[in-house]
């Protein structure tokens, strides 16, 4: 599962969004309701802004739970371990991993949260467009069998690269975290998409790591596309691969966010 919570101010006024995607093997794609804009008359910014469809208690660093009553839905999540943090002139990214539980329709279903936080001053993508912000970003949030998480992510965005980098990620393995030396993301395939662009559909990514070599190679499952604007498009991709590294081979799944 995805869930974005993106909120923004302009001058007196307050905007909210959840962006909300779930995946169930037997059933592919879930459609759940919440999706889209939402009030944010009480003006939150810090924290997320509660909605007709979820409701969010505590806080990242020290344990959150999200309950959505309408979609038979609540994740609780365990106080995150920041993994990575970057400042830059008021602006800030983060990243950091914890253990979770998801319980949806009855079904209890333990797994990790990779959670990122990602805050710009003098900037609002719910009320502007910035045509120079996204180009050729993939995110990849993954998990290895049952021992470690994997994030990561590739883009080419000249705004951007001051805070994020072009490449960068982490490898979060036998509850040690490991950074990505020497990092290479490569798409290896494309198919087409409404309109001039190309949709990836395999990767292979490398790195250096306290164990040597790693190689990562993945490919898609399944998409969902949720936006189009001729030049370029936003979906999410669930992938399954593979990742060699430490002299082991280790099965990897989970979600790729490409805005293009």
């Amino acid at each position: 599962m995805a869930l974005d919570n993106s909120r923004g101010r302009d001058g007196d006024a307050y905007q909210a969004e959840h962006l909300v995607r779930l995946h169930d093997d037997g059933q592919g794609w879930i459609d759940l309701e919440g999706n889209g804009r939402y009030d944010n008359s009480g003006k939150a910014l810090k924290t997320i802004p509660q909605s007709p469809s979820f409701r969010f208690s505590g806080m990242p660093y020290t344990g959150m739970t999200i309950v959505s009553e309408r979609n038979r839905l609540s994740l609780k999540i365990d106080p995150i371990k920041r993994q990575t943090r970057k400042r830059l002139d008021g602006a800030a990214v983060s990243m950091g991993t914890a253990q979770a539980v998801l319980t949806w329709r009855g079904r209890t279903i333990p797994g990790r949260v990779i959670y990122e936080s990602f805050m710009m001053p003098n900037f609002n993508r719910l009320t502007h467009t910035y045509w120079d912000m996204w180009n050729e970003y993939q995110g990849f949030y993954l998990r290895m069998d049952n021992d470690g998480d994997v994030y990561l992510h590739s883009q080419k965005s000249e705004r951007l690269s001051p805070l994020m980098g072009f490449l960068d990620g982490f490898l979060t393995w036998q509850n040690e975290t490991e950074v990505m030396n020497d990092l290479n993301v490569e798409v290896l395939d494309r198919e087409l998409a409404w309109g001039l662009y190309r949709w990836p559909t395999a990767w292979r990514v490398t790195w250096v790591g306290s164990q040597g070599a790693a190689v990562v190679t993945l490919k898609q499952v399944s998409r969902t596309n949720i936006g189009n604007w001729a030049v370029g498009g936003f979906a999410m991709v669930l992938v399954r691969g593979e990742l060699s590294y430490a002299g082991t081979q280790r099965t990897i799944y989970g979600l790729v966010e490409v805005i293009l």
